[in-house]
């Protein structure tokens, strides 16, 4: 196994060596100054928060009225630049290959959250150029905490070594990334569907103040609560990774304690990494189990503060928080809106979960303050607000949101119903937060488009390389650094572009249905994260009353549960959007959606693509978004209809400027003996899913074998058309 994962960390090292050949002295458009002899350049500090849309930031102005208390980060945010007119793409996946990659999803292939049946097709190459890989070149050390979610752990030959073969020389958090169900049983000592929290409530609540909490090996200690302000017993024990038994003394456990199921955010299976050795812990481990948020914050404080001072390197806090399955945080981390009443809450309920994921969104917000304060990077001062000076450190802090806030949890006056999983404003729009000693004239505003594929070459900015000289492929990044460094710097920008959809299975699969209130999706990549999202799973294995029974098969398209629906002569759903793609200028906004709906003359389902035209802008407090009843192209005038031709045309052009190349498995332009190379050891070594396994009648088999190896044998010796970007 050690032999196979350094084959593949090796494989990633020789990208590595290719870039270092390509230069990088000019930093991509930016107006970087040099280093001196002996210095080095900065260090990044990149933070991202999970889930959390521009409409939860008070920093930029939003929030409504009951805005998470986020004081650390908005401290930060007046030492810098807050860039007000931020892109990502609708979900996770898709979003974090932007940033790492800096290539739109219409090149990365990533169009949604990564799941298990997504293929490696779907993922982030081990060929890519990572933003490690390339800051490599500057002699950084690289390395992620948290939720990683790019690429495997299923389908996937590096398996939990993928951030290793992706170029992070230290891992520290979840390959898959999602937090797991929460366990109802609270780790064994209750039926199913007993503590909707995961852990025993305080007395109050209809619990208990007094119990046991025995850890895996089988120590245990008596915790009780003993004032309103501490956490209910059971949750105490749970943030220290035990399970609690209720109104007992410590004794002989129970032989129903259950160390090996997850609890959302208290309990997962935790991956170490470092320099291509993994390391991977079960449940029962003391490191797999604690607070999500705190673990991630003191991994990478311990690593930060082990940095040599001769090496420059970037810290990626990539946040679980606040992403579901909703999980009080332990109270001591949200001092704001921490009550007494919280671990009475119901997990499920939409009210309670909103209330939840203000508290998550806090909890992240204290660790993300100690993060600084413990590394130096700030202070606390005498009113225990945080301090942070930007030019005492030489630092560069990067804070954003990898997609929209969930609808459930949107904040007003922005649309619950057009959130995450759209390319409409709330799903897309994001806070992005730069500060550091580059930054000139700090605590302003820009407005100019930004995307989160522009992030990918500004780290190469930082490290003083030009990404788009480095990198061998097409990249879609502008800079970001003369913004900085130029409080009058112009639009680099003429149009942004986001979009997202499905990944690629085998056979042409699909994520099953999933029903929340009154609509359909498949965005959700099981069961288990359509019911942590508040709805009824449609696809195989359904057991809610309420799905049309077919044999136990489910529905594995939303339309097709539209049919059943039809046919019991119930209401159909609304589906909701399979492909939303948009584009905008500096004024308007267009976006094509693409959905399966069902067509009961034909008794199939038939593909339906609408547009709209939106005018936009990020007014304070109400911005102009594109909510239904504001489509232009229901009454267009002559110059709606001319931006509606000229947006329509590039995005048209967007979604055309990257072809497969049949062969070309390693994406570098030319089908060559490189290939041959390549898919002859995936084929002989591996055998499943890689990006050697080519479309064969329109579908992918998920196996890499002799019917890939004749599609590169054919096509020997081919040269690819170079794309352009489209900025």
């Amino acid at each position: 196994m050690r032999t196979h994962i350094q084959r593949l960390v090796a494989m990633g090292a020789a990208v590595i060596t290719g870039l270092s050949a390509c230069g990088g002295g000019s930093s991509g458009g930016g107006d970087g100054q040099a280093e001196g002899p002996g210095t080095n350049p900065p260090n990044i500090l990149f933070v991202v928060m999970d889930d959390v849309g521009i409409d939860q930031m008070a920093a930029f102005g939003y929030g409504g009225a009951t805005a998470p208390s986020m004081p650390n980060i908005g401290a930060v945010a007046s030492a810098g630049v807050r860039f007000r007119n931020t892109w990502s793409m609708p979900e996770c996946s898709p979003g974090r290959a932007a940033f790492f990659l800096g290539r739109y999803p219409t090149r990365t292939r990533i169009y949604q959250a990564i799941g298990p049946n997504d293929l490696a097709n779907s993922q982030v190459s081990p060929f890519d150029v990572t933003v490690p890989k390339l800051l490599k070149q500057a002699n950084y050390q690289s390395a992620m905490f948290g939720k990683f979610h790019l690429a495997g752990p299923e389908n996937n030959e590096a398996g939990n070594a993928t951030p290793s073969v992706l170029g992070w020389d230290h891992f520290h958090g979840w390959i898959g990334g999602l937090p797991g169900s929460i366990d109802s049983t609270a780790g064994g000592i209750a039926a199913e569907k007993t503590y909707a929290c995961g852990f025993v409530p305080g007395k109050a609540a209809g619990g208990t103040d007094t119990g046991a909490c025995y850890q895996a090996d089988n120590s245990c200690t008596t915790i009780s609560r003993t004032s309103p302000s501490q956490d209910a017993a059971g949750l105490q024990c749970l943030s220290a990774g035990g399970i609690f038994v209720p109104d007992q003394s410590c004794g002989k456990a129970p032989a129903s304690l259950n160390f090996e199921r997850e609890n959302a955010y208290y309990v997962s299976p935790l991956v170490i990494i470092d320099d291509g050795k993994v390391t991977e812990f079960p449940l029962s481990d003391p490191r797999s189990r604690g607070y999500r948020t705190r673990i991630e914050t003191d991994a990478a404080i311990d690593w930060i503060k082990s940095r040599p001072s001769s090496r420059p390197w970037m810290a990626t806090v990539a946040y679980s928080a606040a992403h579901t399955p909703w999980q009080q945080p332990p109270r001591g981390l949200v001092p704001v809106s921490g009550n007494a009443a919280a671990d009475g809450w119901d997990c499920n309920g939409s009210l309670t979960g909103r209330l939840i994921q203000d508290q998550m969104t806090e909890a992240m917000d204290s660790e993300f303050g100690r993060l600084l304060v413990e590394t130096g990077l700030a202070r606390r001062g005498d009113d225990g607000r945080l301090q942070y000076d930007p030019k005492a450190a030489n630092t560069v802090i990067v804070i954003v949101g990898d997609n929209g806030s969930l609808g459930s949890a949107v904040k007003l006056p922005f649309s619950g119903s057009q959130a995450k999983g759209t390319a409409y404003q709330t799903g897309v729009w994001d806070p992005l937060i730069i500060a550091g000693p580059q930054v000139a004239q700090p605590d302003r505003e820009v407005d100019h488009m930004v995307n989160m594929v522009d992030l990918f070459q500004f780290f190469g900015e930082v490290a003083g390389i030009d990404a788009h000289a480095a990198v061998p492929r097409t990249i879609d990044s502008v800079a970001i650094l003369p913004y900085l460094t130029h409080p009058d710097q112009p639009s680099l920008r003429t149009v942004n572009f986001t979009i997202g959809g499905y990944n690629q299975q085998a056979d042409g699969g699909r994520n099953g249905a999933c029903v929340i209130n009154t609509s359909c999706t498949q965005i959700p990549v099981s069961k288990s994260v359509c019911e942590d999202n508040q709805g009824i799973w449609w696809g195989a294995g359904y057991d809610d009353p309420s799905v049309v029974p077919n044999g136990g098969a489910g529905y594995g398209s939303c339309w097709s549960g539209n049919q059943a629906l039809y046919k019991a002569d119930r209401d159909q759903l609304e589906i909701l959007p399979e492909i939303s793609a948009a584009i905008r200028d500096d004024r308007y906004k267009l976006v094509r959606n693409t959905r399966q709906a069902y067509d009961s003359a034909s008794d199939s389902g038939t593909s339906v693509v609408t547009e709209e035209l939106y005018e936009v802008d990020q007014a304070v407090p109400t911005p102009l978004l594109d909510t239904p009843d504001r489509d232009l192209l229901v009454a267009p005038t002559a110059e709606v209809n001319t931006a509606y031709a000229n947006l329509r045309a590039k995005l048209d052009e967007m979604l055309a400027a990257d072809p497969d190349c049949p062969g070309d498995g390693n994406r570098d332009g030319v089908v060559d003996a490189e290939d041959l190379s390549n898919w002859s050891r995936l084929a002989r070594d591996w055998g499943l899913s890689s990006v050697y396994d080519f479309v064969i009648a329109n579908v992918l088999d998920g196996r890499t074998n002799d019917a890939d190896g004749r599609i590169v044998q054919n096509n020997l010796g081919k040269t690819c058309p170079k794309s352009h970007g489209i900025y």
